[in-house]
């Protein structure tokens, strides 16, 4: 019997290893292989799923983050893998309701959504160029009205502190438009730039289209917007790559068109 208890114990104590030497590499890829890891065994989906694995995927300063964020939900919850699905299926609110925060459910990188509220808009609070309304398809509290202006500017920026380092953002403007808009013809372009403050070189700098239309040929797919499940349409600004957690520096995102519009 004590040969057998022994025994018992030494099987015990190799299995723990096995998991934490699994845990350990599986720690080392993505949220995506993880779950894949947690199809091959008992043992890989006891690692797979440990908290030690998902403590890498989920960003070091989320406790910081969630600090700001009036709900207690996401931090209730009972398990690192846990806290990472909510996150990246239930977005929170930031900044006072101006910013919506979630995780990238593939990589785990850190995303933002900014409020129309937190943009710099020329004549935002002119009643007869801009509107402010709450809709029941937003996360936050208002959106911006475009109704009639001569000269069309939309910059928006973002701290790169905040975002994960070492990884390529794509900036979109999330948008629509109503039945009645009047000055977004086809041949009619917008100018979208994606850099650093204060630098003269941007990281993308192009022509798009706010038509919703048919893509024509010979144009680029990326040049018009698409549609999103939620129902808005999405229009890709350009790309950027974010080093690290540099303090001061910030990316600004803007959108302007001056030539054509009334």
């Amino acid at each position: 019997m004590v040969l057998d208890d022994d025994h018992h114990h030494v099987h015990m104590d190799m299995q723990a290893l096995l998991e934490g030497c699994i845990a350990n590499v599986v720690s080392l890829t993505t949220p995506t292989d993880a779950c894949r890891f947690s199809a091959v065994s008992r043992s890989f989906m006891s690692a797979a799923e440990s908290d030690a694995v998902w403590d890498k995927f989920v960003p070091h300063d989320i406790p910081s983050i969630l600090s700001h964020h009036s709900s207690s939900s996401s931090s209730s919850t009972s398990s690192k893998k846990e806290l990472y699905l909510t996150l990246c299926e239930n977005p929170i609110l930031l900044d006072d309701g101006k910013m919506l925060f979630f995780l990238d459910k593939w990589s785990g990188k850190k995303c933002y959504m900014i409020s129309a509220r937190d943009f710099m808009i020329p004549w935002g609070d002119s009643p007869d160029k801009w509107g402010w309304h709450s809709v029941a398809d937003s996360r936050f509290e208002e959106v911006a009205e475009l109704r009639s202006v001569w000269w069309l500017e939309i910059r928006g920026n973002i701290e790169t502190r905040i975002l994960s380092p070492s990884t390529v953002y794509q900036a979109y403007l999330v948008f629509k438009l109503s039945a009645t808009v009047d000055g977004f013809d086809r041949d009619d372009s917008l100018k979208v730039t994606v850099g650093l403050l204060g630098e003269e070189e941007v990281s993308s700098n192009r022509a798009v289209f706010l038509d919703q239309e048919e893509v024509p040929v010979g144009t680029s797919e990326t040049q018009y917007p698409k549609k999103r499940t939620d129902g808005w349409f999405e229009m890709e600004m350009g790309e950027f790559f974010c080093p690290g957690e540099e303090d001061g520096a910030i990316i600004e995102m803007t959108c302007m068109e001056v030539n054509n519009w009334t």
